[in-house]
């Protein structure tokens, strides 16, 4: 079984057992208002005071744009084997519809060129959460137009890129998308209206699905396609916690693995959200749009979470790891609590719980045994330094060293579990915490641009070159 605290080595993956790292482009591209690209829902959340900490923005970023060529030629000194990135919707089309922004396609078939020629895989996530301010404009994810503006992109991309990239993902964590941005306000486009959050996890759900049958138009390779999901695992504390966990279940998981891997919404959710929507935006034939066939589950893995219900008369708890700016992220669900977790923590304040993944790749087997699943993210963030131009993060080595270990015992388990991609590969710009954060296993100084390998870095690289848990 291993030892108990996952702080297992040499444990060795299969060969063809996928390792790499992954990225967003608004969190690493900067170049924002550069070569045709429009503005996006988070340049405008950014650029609000006190939406970020530090009021930083994403403008500048890692400033990848510009160091393209440097920072491939960095993912090959490490031996990433596949590299995980994301399209910038308004790098394409600028206002979300009509022709594409030629610069914007060049940019990224040179990423493809340059990945390709170092015998690093290409995975295109063709939507982390830029969406183009002028669909924000119209409505945004509340409008059913949007989800038919997507697969319009998605066809653009397909055709362009679709000689190369045989690895597509849709969505990275609508839920995100969905309930921080329209329901708490955490993220852009930062509105707090529970039946807004509610419209937008169909609308992205349905972009999904139109979008994967553009992309099966257009793309020529034999493609895998897949879309990724943020699941949150969920423990309970008191006689109350089984129903708690049941309705942030059906909220976080359900209401995307029902549609998108089942042909239907959970009839709980239905019931627990009866008093925000009817769900009459749901139209005829649109599950089945959504219900299509993917190749494999992209799962993103960072954390657990301990619910249980409000008594209504104590002081409630809202620690469920996402930033608190008043909404609620939790429409219809609202009298849920969530309760402080034992630590150790990463600088996020979200616990440390290796455990968590593995339960929650065995679950998802069960649940869905003939889908093959990937883990698209997983990573640590923590409070680094640069001493004598080195990054000595033994906390996030260790984290990556128990979670690796879960992965292995989950695959021992017989979990059709077929890579890994360590988020992120360098520090960027974490959303609404700017650049406060560090998650990356390259360190980046945002004043000079400087990467430096971090020892996570370097433990990355030798767990590749062996396919083996490092000693």
């Amino acid at each position: 079984m291993g030892t108990p605290t996952y702080r297992d080595s040499g444990l060795e993956f299969p060969s063809n057992f996928l390792i790499g790292s992954a990225t967003a482009s608004y969190q690493i591209e900067g170049a924002v208002d550069e070569d045709g690209r429009g503005p996006s829902i988070w340049d405008t959340f950014s650029a609000t005071p006190g939406n970020i900490v530090n009021g930083d923005t994403g403008a500048i970023a890692d400033d990848h744009y510009h160091r393209l060529e440097s920072d491939l030629d960095l993912m090959a000194s490490l031996g990433l084997e596949a590299y995980r990135f994301s399209i910038a919707w308004p790098r394409i089309q600028p206002l979300g519809s009509g022709e594409a922004n030629q610069a914007g396609l060049e940019f990224y078939g040179r990423l493809v060129d340059g990945l390709i020629a170092r015998g690093i895989r290409p995975i295109a996530t063709l939507y982390h959460w830029d969406l183009p301010q002028a669909l924000e404009d119209l409505g945004g994810w509340t409008s059913r137009e949007t989800a038919y503006r997507f697969a319009e992109y998605a066809a653009i991309v397909g055709e362009y890129l679709g000689d190369r990239v045989d690895c597509w993902t849709t969505l990275n964590e609508p839920w995100c998308s969905a309930y921080l941005g329209y329901g708490s306000g955490a993220h852009a486009p930062g509105r707090t209206e529970p039946l807004a959050a509610l419209q937008s996890v169909h609308h992205l759900q349905l972009a999904h699905g139109l979008a994967l049958q553009e992309l099966r138009k257009t793309v020529t390779t034999d493609a895998q396609y897949s879309v990724t999901l943020n699941f949150h695992v969920l423990r309970g504390d008191d006689a109350t916690s089984p129903e708690a966990k049941r309705r942030i279940d059906a909220l976080a998981n359900r209401a995307f693995t029902g549609p998108m891997l089942r042909g239907e919404y959970p009839a709980d959710l239905l019931d627990d959200t009866a008093e925000i929507t009817d769900w009459s935006f749901v139209l005829p034939g649109d599950l089945q749009i959504i219900h299509q066939d993917i190749d494999f589950l992209g799962v993103n893995y960072y954390s657990t979470a301990t619910v249980r219900m409000w008594d209504g008369a104590s002081p409630k708890e809202n620690a469920d790891g996402h930033k608190d700016v008043g909404g609620s992220p939790w429409p219809g669900s609202g009298h849920v609590e969530f309760l402080k977790q034992a630590g150790p923590y990463t600088s996020m304040g979200w616990n440390i719980a290796p455990d968590g993944l593995e339960e929650l790749l065995v679950s998802l087997s069960e649940q869905f045994p003939k889908l093959p699943l990937v883990i698209t993210e997983n990573g640590a963030a923590f409070e680094d330094t640069v001493v004598d131009g080195a990054v000595h993060d033994a906390e996030r080595v260790d984290y990556l060293r128990r979670h690796f270990t879960a992965a292995h015992r989950a695959i021992e388990r017989g979990v059709d579990l077929r890579g890994y991609l360590v988020w992120s590969l360098l520090d960027n710009f974490e959303w609404g915490y700017g650049y406060s954060k560090r998650f990356g296993i390259v360190y980046v100084n945002y004043d000079t641009q400087e990467r430096i390998v971090k020892d996570s870095g370097l433990w990355v690289k030798s767990l590749i070159a062996e396919h083996r848990i490092p000693q």
